[in-house]
């Protein structure tokens, strides 16, 4: 195993793209969006994956920076998705919170590589 793959970070954020990938599989949109919601739902665990790997803090911390703007894109398209009706606001609630402890995590982690 990777060490990444053991930190609650990187677990997060996978759980995160396999819920989106649920939606996405479930709900009826453009297929712009099903694609951009999959692409940056796929960002975060594999950025955090790929800055784990840097040697430097100003590295790793750019690649961790990128996988928290990916949540804040989700979050976006899984709000507009909620507003169209197409998710539930408990669902979207649900995920939220995710999203969120998640983003919290980053910041602390890019913090701490300054």
């Amino acid at each position: 195993m990777f060490a990444f793959q053991g930190t609650d970070v990187y677990k997060k954020a996978k759980y995160l793209h396999l819920e989106c990938k649920k939606i996405i599989l479930r709900v009826s949109t453009e297929k712009s969006v099903s694609d951009q919601l999959r692409r940056a739902s796929f960002s975060i665990p594999l950025n955090i994956a790929e800055g784990s790997g840097k040697f430097s803090n100003p590295d790793r911390r750019n690649f961790f920076i990128i996988a928290r703007a990916s949540i804040f894109e989700c979050v976006a398209i899984l709000d507009i998705l909620h507003e169209e009706g197409k998710i539930s606001a408990e669902e979207f609630e649900s995920i939220e919170s995710v999203f969120d402890e998640t983003s919290r995590m980053l910041y602390t982690m890019i913090k701490n590589l300054e």
